[in-house]
């Protein structure tokens, strides 16, 4: 999609996969299970002739889709879904980083060339081709402890990945995570599409979800808006 001003054209990038009924997000996680609350068949009983309407209904855990991780998710004194300021989720200049050919652990090498400082900095693997096959949950691409700090200590705003985990899950820590978090920068996981955005154009990146409090994690609509 394109949007045009006076003087510059603006392509909007999706940058998140859908989720339906089904949809298997996280291994050893349940998948959404949506369904109708009100059919519309069954709202004709309720309107007038003519009118109808759906009410539908979604039980899943946070951790569906594209998603973004607050602080709280990790730390219990960690800031929550509401308390994230818009200034760290919305319009942010971005940058992504090609990690396609950096293998499956990727350490602060990766991203030492870059200019990272306030930057949504999106970290694309290519590992989303995989999105719906069970390759997708083994071996995947992600950061190393040394990056994430490297990235908080560059002043890096947001993190996300278009992988499986940006922690190894292998183990039973989760570095990247704590590093992060700790330090009130969210992560995006399970992205998609990052090849769409133009190689070396000025984008705005935009990852907010829905304003919970005492939670963690939610699906967003992420999206790039780049010059084109």
């Amino acid at each position: 999609m394109q949007t045009e001003s006076a003087s510059t054209m603006s392509s909007l990038i999706d940058l998140s996969h859908e989720i339906g009924h089904g949809t298997l997000t996280y291994k050893g996680l349940p998948a959404p299970i949506i369904c109708d609350f009100l059919s519309r068949q069954a709202s004709r009983d309720i309107y007038e002739a003519g009118t109808e309407f759906h009410i539908g209904k979604i039980e899943m855990v946070a951790n569906s889709g594209t998603y973004v991780d607050s602080p709280f998710h990790r730390y219990a004194d960690g800031k929550d879904l509401a308390e994230l300021p818009l200034e760290s989720l919305v319009d942010l200049p971005g940058i992504v980083v090609d990690a396609t050919r950096a293998g499956t652990s990727l350490n602060k090498h990766v991203f030492e060339s870059c200019d990272l400082k306030g930057r949504a900095v999106l970290v694309r693997t290519d590992w989303s081709r995989h999105w719906g096959a069970d390759q997708y949950f083994e071996s995947h691409p992600h950061l190393t402890e040394d990056a994430a700090v490297f990235l908080r200590d560059a002043g890096a705003a947001i993190v996300g990945i278009d992988s499986y985990n940006i922690d190894d899950v292998s183990g039973r820590t989760r570095p990247v995570h704590s590093v992060l978090l700790a330090s009130d920068i969210p992560i995006v996981e399970h992205m998609t599409n990052l090849g769409a955005v133009p190689a070396g154009a000025a984008f705005r990146f935009h990852a907010a979800p829905v304003k919970v409090r005492r939670f963690g994690t939610f699906p967003v609509r992420c999206y790039a808006v780049a010059d084109v």
